[in-house]
């Protein structure tokens, strides 16, 4: 990880970008639907910027749309999650043993395609933190215009429970 020292401080401070190795280590998501590659800003606790290289590669372009490709709106929510989540986490010692849910989705707008070839950057601030949940106000961004935005919650459950609820369900009918 990146890490800056304060002007005076002889410490150093929490890192402020993280590279897609760091990310890895913080999030369980991993191809195809692993949606940042690199965070440029952390503040803890309070903003995330991250961004999300958008090519042709993407597995969801071969069926939204065939010939005019369209990064789907729903995915740029979850891109908007990530980086939240990637934010949580960082406060989190034993991530291993959670995961980071949707609970909620508030006030998606979507104002303009993202295509392949496009640079997602996408903005993320906390409007209320507690350490098991977080709303966050998201915005994504290609070149200087806005391209979305959603109000998002997640919350943070351990693994073993929802490896325990998965089961319970997967059983026979």
């Amino acid at each position: 990880m990146s890490d800056t020292v304060q002007p005076g401080s002889q410490a150093a401070a929490a890192p402020t970008t993280l590279d897609i190795n760091d990310i890895q280590r913080i999030l369980p998501h991993r191809y195809p639907f692993l949606l940042i590659d690199r965070v440029v800003d952390l503040t803890r606790k309070e903003r995330i910027v991250a961004v999300k290289n958008v090519t042709i590669n993407e597995p969801f372009f071969a069926g939204h749309f065939p010939g005019m490709p369209i990064m789907p709106g729903v995915l740029i929510v979850e891109a908007i999650a990530q980086a939240g989540g990637a934010l949580l986490l960082t406060e989190v010692e034993d991530r291993d043993d959670k995961l980071m849910v949707f609970t909620g989705i508030e006030r998606a707008r979507f104002r303009r395609p993202v295509l392949p070839g496009d640079q997602l950057r996408i903005e993320v601030e906390v409007k209320a933190w507690r350490m098991t949940a977080v709303r966050m106000e998201g915005k994504a961004f290609v070149g200087d215009k806005r391209v979305a935005e959603a109000t998002v919650t997640c919350q943070l459950v351990d693994r073993s429970r929802s490896r325990r609820t998965g089961n319970e369900t997967s059983g026979p009918a």
